[in-house]
């Protein structure tokens, strides 16, 4: 596979112009690819090829629609090994990662959604004189912008409830890893869905991602990637009150008390702090630590962060892989030079790291980092890296405040023996989402998004048939 292409109108092809940006390999800087650098010509066929399929698609029937998203995930699953080996190599993150996480839940995204699809029921509001309908309906032509992080895994979450709930699509991935993208393509096409139902453009974003989001026939948005960003995407959008969703970035704390189960929590903030590499927008880079438990919980965090595997992402052993671009990782190592003058103490890690054999890709030890205080950049700003910050406190309150003085509201999680305890810091962080006793461990009918700069709105469960449609009551007056 050397040039990828668009796919609209049911149809790979090529873009309009002999623009093109070669696609290479994280872990070792080799080349997989060149992806199509579309402009507004290639965003204006696909918008076209979404409106004219969405009379017809939005007729059918939520069952209907449903049907077609087991389809998709029916021969998605047949692609599972191919799903995992291209985002391993695209994004540089471990087999077993890609496997466990970004295959699996790429399939169980559309059969979530035709799930709920079909448990879908139509709300009913009894007067004494009346009853209302409340209507879902398209919305229209929706835009779906995912990053490179998690590819599949997101545009999966995006592509089934719009399409389930009778929206047509254009997606633009993000132009650092655009295999899977390509090979979901693949198989909506070779399931047949009907021709503009989605439609996919490649590209980088002031190419395609901006005319996308400005098109004047594009209904909403939904975007996930960093707030600067997304700023930028929102001003597109507000004019033409277009529906927006926005899943933007992270800076969260993972809080931990003396009252915890030491070893099942050292594990799992070792997991929220640096799987994928850091590079997830929930990821617990910043470590709170009750002060009478801080030396014991450090010491054996930091046995734990230096028994990680960094190596091969083929190799089912490796627990952390590349970083996603040697851009990214001059950024991630500029927040470890600059801790350094804002007085942080180096535990481990804090430099490159090169396993044999991979001397040109983008490799990044884990690193921690104790002694800043929590008004730093590096304890507010969102590094997006392997790099985790410590700090002690000595009350609920001060955990609290350390944990919501930062811009974002993502997400976070909360460690202790004392459920009781756990829910009440947990409603006291201002945040989207927070998990006691554990990270990551997901319920696809929960609301997911932030507050603050982590973004606007939900998705999720009824929350993204909600931001997918439009609600529309009926109100019959009895005879």
């Amino acid at each position: 596979m050397d040039d990828l292409c668009n796919y609209i109108g049911g149809r790979f092809v090529t873009h309009s112009d002999d623009q093109w940006l070669d696609n290479t390999e994280p872990a070792t800087g080799s080349h997989i690819c060149r992806v199509p650098l579309s402009d507004s010509s290639d965003v204006d066929a696909a918008v076209a090829a979404a409106r004219s399929a969405h009379l017809a698609w939005s007729a059918l029937s939520h069952s209907e629609r449903a049907d077609w998203l087991d389809r998709i995930a029916d021969a998605l699953e047949a692609r599972y090994e191919d799903v995992a080996a291209l985002e391993s190599r695209d994004t540089g993150k471990p087999i077993s990662l890609a496997r466990d996480v970004d295959a699996q839940r790429s399939v169980s995204n559309f059969r979530f959604f035709a799930g709920i699809l079909r448990e879908h029921e139509e709300e009913v509001f009894e007067m004494a004189s009346a009853t209302n309908y409340v209507v879902h309906k398209p919305v229209g032509v929706g835009a779906l912008i995912t990053p490179w992080n998690l590819p599949l895994y997101l545009l999966s979450w995006k592509v089934a409830p719009a399409i389930g709930m009778g929206n047509t699509v254009v997606c633009k991935p993000s132009e650092l890893t655009p295999m899977t993208a390509d090979l979901l393509m693949q198989v909506i096409d070779e399931v047949g869905l009907p021709a503009g139902v989605v439609n996919l453009v490649h590209g980088d974003g002031a190419g395609a991602g901006a005319p996308l989001v400005a098109h004047s026939d594009v209904d909403l948005v939904s975007f996930t990637g960093g707030t600067s960003t997304g700023e930028k995407v929102a001003a597109s959008a507000a004019p033409a009150f277009k529906k927006l969703s926005l899943e933007l970035g992270g800076k969260n704390a993972s809080i931990i008390f003396a009252d915890c189960d030491m070893e099942s929590t050292v594990a799992g903030v070792v997991r929220a702090g640096f799987l994928n590499q850091g590079q997830i927008c929930l990821c617990g880079s910043r470590v709170l630590v009750e002060d009478s438990i801080y030396d014991e919980f450090r010491d054996r965090f930091i046995d734990a962060v230096e028994a990680m595997r960094v190596g091969d992402p083929s190799d089912e052993a490796t627990d952390l892989g590349a970083l996603i671009s040697g851009q990214h990782l001059e950024k991630v190592q500029s927040y470890v030079e600059l801790a350094k003058q804002e007085g942080g103490n180096l535990l481990t890690g804090g430099a490159p790291c090169m396993p044999v054999e991979f001397e040109h890709g983008n490799w990044m030890a884990p690193t921690v980092i104790e002694g800043l205080s929590p008004d730093s950049r590096c304890s507010t700003e969102e590094i997006f890296g392997p790099v985790v910050t410590l700090h002690p406190f000595s009350s609920e309150d001060e955990a609290v405040a350390i944990a919501n003085n930062t811009r974002y509201g993502l997400a976070g999680s909360v460690w202790t023996g004392d459920l009781e305890k756990g829910k009440r810091v947990s409603e006291a962080i201002e945040t989207g989402m927070v998990w006691v006793n554990t990270w990551l461990h997901r319920d696809l009918r929960v609301p997911f998004g932030g507050v603050k700069d982590s973004g606007v709105g939900r998705e999720g469960g009824k929350w993204s048939l909600g931001f997918f449609s439009e609600a529309m009551n009926v109100c019959v007056k009895h005879d």
